[in-house]
């Protein structure tokens, strides 16, 4: 949700009434909309006939810290907006599903527990929202281990709370070798595997008519009379790893459509709008696709953004470290918000309380340092791939932000080695331009 300056003031009202049992004042909320449009504080006292020091000395202050204390973060003109943004995803989410309604019992599902995860409320909300709406579809897209299947349990796990049948597939459990020689030993496992999840008998035999009808008509009539009818409850289908399918182009191209006719009907049929699905695939993986199509341009697309500095904070405090700069600040200087690169670092300052943060971060884009099997990795995937090597080297050589053409940067952005702002582009964190341009030099 991008908030509006009407819901913002609202968000804002309602934390101080409930904190403070009063509501904004004309003058507080007057400072709010003049910061809103990133006015200065002169602007703002002319416009409405004030005297910039009563603002900018008085009132301003006042506000800022009015609420800090009512949502319980520092607030000040620069950050108010992504402030009361992310106490409102709190404040909303918390409301639907306090902690004694969704989180599940320590026996039965331990492995969800004792994961280490950062609350991503407004993205939650969002595939939450739109997984509630019937013929749904959303994509999930990142480089790996940014998180999308965790993000995806919880969402999930909400969902089942609202009586949703679910089923969470990988397509990385497959076996390459028996399952993906063709279109229809892949749907036959895929089918028998949305059976298994549901708890249901295999009647793949009762409904598949390969001749006949061919796979993909069996496959859809397995699951349209078979596995949708079998319940009144809407059926979410979440889809992980897709990216596994893109070395076999004539596989990707053959599921890929199918799952187009599963939206389409999906949203026009009135017996399959019980279903609803969420694909989740790695960007980094699909640059090595023998295809250069996009997934399906359907459905929404969710891209997995880094960690805020108040997530990484909330992160340290999780693996009991202490959440100030002197951790974090360095930390997101090397390598940015990527929670796995955070996750190591927190994971190996816990276990070796002996080893130093300078002496961590000195190693670190060295083969003595704890990525050095991560980034070796993305050097392997780079070797495969000279003309983007050439690139990314102008890149990592340049000072600035550059342009390059746009493939190459494509490319290496979905490998999660860049990030662009507008047409330019720059190394993704400190960590890759020290790392590569070693290895580039050498």
């Amino acid at each position: 949700m991008d908030l509006k300056l009407y819901q913002a003031t609202e968000i804002a009202n309602q934390a101080v009434l409930t904190k403070f049992y009063r509501s904004l004042t004309d003058v507080e909320i007057i400072v709010i909309k003049g910061a809103w449009e990133r006015q200065e504080y002169s602007q703002i006292a002319s416009k409405h006939n004030y005297t910039t020091s009563y603002l900018s000395q008085d009132i301003a202050p006042k506000l800022w810290k009015l609420l800090t204390e009512a949502i319980g973060e520092k607030v000040k003109k620069s950050n108010f907006k992504e402030a009361l943004k992310r106490y409102w995803e709190k404040q909303f989410w918390h409301k639907q599903f306090t902690d004694e309604y969704y989180l599940l019992s320590q026996a039965k599902h331990s492995l969800l527990n004792t994961k280490l995860y950062i609350d991503r409320y407004f993205l939650e909300f969002i595939c939450y929202e739109n997984l509630l709406q019937p013929g749904s579809l959303i994509w999930l897209k990142a480089p790996r281990l940014m998180g999308k299947t965790s993000l995806m349990e919880r969402v999930l796990l909400k969902l089942s709370k609202e009586d949703y049948r679910i089923v969470s597939l990988s397509l990385d459990m497959a076996d390459k070798k028996t399952h993906f020689g063709n279109l229809n030993k892949f749907l036959r496992w895929f089918c028998l595997n949305l059976s298994r999840e549901l708890n249901l008998p295999n009647r793949l035999d009762d409904y598949w008519d390969e001749e006949g009808m061919g796979a993909k008509i069996s496959c859809t009539t397995y699951l349209e009379t078979y596995l949708l009818a079998a319940n009144d409850s809407p059926l979410v289908l979440y889809i992980d790893d897709v990216d596994v399918l893109f070395s076999y182009p004539e596989l990707y191209e053959e599921f890929f459509g199918l799952l187009r006719s599963w939206y389409e009907k999906a949203r026009n049929r009135s017996h399959w709008k019980k279903l609803r699905l969420a694909i989740a695939y790695s960007t980094d993986i699909y640059m090595h696709a023998n295809t250069n199509q996009l997934p399906l341009s359907i459905g929404l697309i969710i891209e997995l953004p880094e960690l805020t500095k108040e997530e990484v904070q909330i992160f340290a405090q999780q693996y009991g470290l202490v959440q100030d700069s002197f951790l974090v600040d360095p930390l997101i200087q090397l390598v940015g918000g990527h929670p796995h690169l955070l996750k190591l670092a927190f994971s190996h300052l816990k276990n070796y309380p002996d080893i130093t943060l300078h002496k961590l971060l000195s190693e670190a884009s060295t083969n003595a340092g704890i990525y050095r099997h991560y980034l070796r990795e993305h050097w392997l995937k780079l070797q495969q791939q000279p003309k983007l090597i050439t690139a990314f080297q102008t890149v990592i050589n340049s000072p600035q932000p550059v342009r390059l053409e746009i493939i190459s940067a494509y490319h290496l952005k979905n490998m999660g080695l860049v990030k662009l702002t507008g047409n330019e582009v720059e190394p993704r964190c400190q960590l890759y331009r020290n790392y590569f341009g070693d290895v580039m030099r050498s």
